[in-house]
């Protein structure tokens, strides 16, 4: 029987894409370094900021530090222009908050960070634990900071689903001894989180609470 839920955000929850994509494009335009289009930003993005910084500037390592200072000015600025929950979102989880179910959030993005962007998209969801990146804990795919939201909730870790869109989440669920979902309307391909030990997938929200409400 279940008892929690973790999210991952990006990709997952929200299509954050358009405002990652734009505040790095900017940064790195104004180091004078080549910018991508939205597409490519889906394979930079999933490991935390100083991964997706080092992966913008390619072989300009020596101006990372100074893109990843004006990104994360510009995205602090700019993180709700054009980002929007996913269709179908917002009613799953108020119906997963009509449940015995925890829910939480887990992001590599930096801690205040996803606090401000899932308080400013799901006011009404009393999410019970919020996890963004923070110094004294590694990201994902290590499981300490799924594993310390478990511990934190009481609940064990095979008591909790892991919703996520990429590797990196699938892995840090499984090493987290967690049952793993993986969703096909955020930034990688089914055979991807397959691969990478997806327990299930769910092509849609609804599809995704189905899969949920199994084990409640």
């Amino acid at each position: 029987m279940k008892k929690a839920i973790i999210f991952d955000l990006d990709g997952t929850l929200i299509n954050s894409l358009p405002d990652i994509s734009a505040a790095m494009n900017r940064a790195l335009k104004s180091y004078q370094l080549p910018v991508y289009d939205e597409e490519a930003y889906k394979y930079m993005i999933g490991d935390g900021v100083v991964n997706l910084a080092r992966r913008a500037v390619g072989d300009h390592q020596e101006r990372m530090e100074h893109v990843l200072y004006a990104y994360r000015a510009d995205y602090a600025q700019n993180s709700r222009v054009n980002t929007h929950p996913y269709p179908g979102i917002s009613e799953m989880l108020e119906a997963l908050a009509n449940t015995n179910l925890l829910l939480c959030v887990f992001s590599n993005k930096d801690m205040m960070d996803t606090i401000s962007v899932v308080k400013h998209y799901f006011p009404h969801i009393p999410f019970a634990a919020i996890r963004g990146k923070t110094e004294d804990m590694p990201i994902k795919p290590d499981p300490l900071g799924a594993l310390k939201i478990a511990s934190d909730l009481g609940v064990l870790p095979n008591e909790c689903w892991y919703v996520g869109d990429t590797n990196t989440d699938m892995k840090c669920g499984n090493n987290a001894g967690m049952e793993s979902v993986g969703v096909l309307w955020g930034f990688r391909k089914e055979d991807e989180l397959l691969s990478c030990g997806a327990r299930h997938i769910a092509p849609t929200p609804q599809a995704l609470l189905n899969i949920l409400l199994e084990k409640a």
